[in-house]
């Protein structure tokens, strides 16, 4: 089983909030997932991103993929040079 982390779409026709969650990649877009990591608000300004850091890093760590927008809003809070800096102190 190939585990993504993406995001799945909620909220009213023209106002889109999205979760982030780790899910199976054969699942569909917004079909059930394994685990909620957070919540991408891209209509505020600036965009709201609520990510529990440790859900991202447990799923990470077992070998869970980013798709790209994930990885822009994990990058952007700090996740991803987290992780470096982790992984070159080792």
């Amino acid at each position: 089983m190939a585990v993504k982390i993406r995001l799945t779409r909620m909220g009213a026709k023209k106002k889109p909030v999205y979760r982030i969650v780790a899910t199976d990649s054969r699942r569909p877009r917004d079909g059930q997932y394994l685990e909620l990591i957070g919540t991408y608000n891209p209509l505020t300004n600036p965009a709201e991103v609520k990510i529990n850091k440790d859900l991202a890093n447990k799923w990470l760590d077992n070998g869970a993929e980013l798709t790209d927008t994930v990885r822009n809003l994990f990058s952007k809070e700090g996740i991803m040079m987290e992780r470096a800096q982790a992984k070159k102190g080792k």
